[in-house]
């Protein structure tokens, strides 16, 4: 039997979340093994920047912060599961990889 590795990033945990719950209703519903949804660690990408545009005066910085948090399902897969997790309706922010392996 297949396993489908599903990887979920996006800066809006809230997003995530729900899509988690969205793809483990549909394993729930069709009746497949599934482990998940694991937290992965935050990524944060920290971009200083100074305030002030001319060079004169003193240097002072601003530092703006992108969090991508990740999620991680495991789910025994068969095509009927895997095309409706395909049929979930995605944002545009929230970036999804599936892995099939052996």
């Amino acid at each position: 039997m297949q396993k489908a590795r599903i990887k979920l990033t996006s800066p809006d945990y809230k997003k995530l979340t729900e899509i988690c719950k969205q793809i483990l209703e549909v394993a729930d519903r069709t009746g497949v093994k599934h482990s998940g949804s694991i937290p992965l660690p935050t990524k944060k990408m920290v971009i200083p920047t100074r305030k002030s545009p001319c060079g004169g005066g003193t240097e002072s910085y601003e530092k703006w912060e992108l969090r991508a948090h990740k999620r991680l399902i495991d789910i025994d897969s068969d095509e009927r599961t895997l095309r409706r997790i395909m049929r979930v309706e995605i944002p545009e922010n929230v970036h999804v990889e599936i892995e099939l392996k052996n």
